[in-house]
């Protein structure tokens, strides 16, 4: 079911607003001109994914920089360890581990943005 989100001229390019549409809080992105829907929770420690950075394609976490693939959710990266610079992190510690973030279809129509939500 599409649900409007936003209006176009509200998402400058590079730029990211939060939303709560039909029970779902996401995140959604302006990579140059194209609009995609995000999870908004971090899927490592659920930090606002607004509050992070968009470059490009790649979306930053505030917390503790995991990143995304705002085109499909994909986690690029896990948090940045706290790890002094001569130990090497095992990538494998659970404290390290951060999931994908659930993405959701967007149409843009008469300057809405809006997304295509189960």
């Amino acid at each position: 079911m599409l649900t409007k989100a936003a209006a176009i001229d509200e998402i400058a390019p590079g730029g990211m607003k939060a939303a709560v549409l039909g029970g779902h809080s996401l995140v959604l992105c302006n990579y140059e001109g194209t609009f995609y829907a995000v999870e908004r929770a971090c899927g490592h420690a659920n930090a606002h994914l607004e509050r992070g950075a968009l470059t490009g394609w790649i979306l930053t976490c505030p917390l503790h920089y995991a990143q995304f693939d705002i085109r499909s959710g994909e986690a690029l990266s896990g948090p940045v360890p706290k790890a002094p610079a001569s130990v090497h992190p095992d990538p494998e510690d659970p404290a390290l581990k951060t999931r994908g973030l659930k993405t959701w279809p967007v149409v843009l129509r008469d300057g809405a943005i809006y997304v295509d939500l189960p």
